[in-house]
C-alpha cells in the first residue's frame, strides 16, 4: 500500500489497518512454515506494509502530543 494513500486515513483507521496487517502477516508466516505460501516475497511486502502503517501511527500520536 502506498504511503500517500495511508496518510489520508484517520488515526483510528490506521490502527485498525495495523491490526489487520499484523493478523495477515501472522497467517502468512504460518502458511509459509507449512509450505503453503506460493510467493514468499509476499512476506516481505506484508512486513513492510505493517512497518509503514506503524510509522504513520507513531507520527500521528507524536503530532497530537505536541499540539
Amino acid at each position: 500500500m502506498k504511503t500517500n494513500d495511508l496518510r489520508d486515513l484517520s488515526l483510528h483507521e490506521l490502527e485498525q489497518r495495523a491490526l489487520d496487517a499484523a493478523d495477515e502477516l501472522f497467517n502468512m508466516k504460518i502458511r509459509h512454515s507449512l509450505n503453503q505460501l506460493d510467493n514468499p516475497l509476499l512476506l516481505r511486502k506484508a512486513r513492510r506494509d505493517l512497518a509503514r502503517i506503524k510509522t504513520l501511527v507513531a507520527e500521528r500520536r507524536h503530532q497530537d502530543g505536541e499540539a
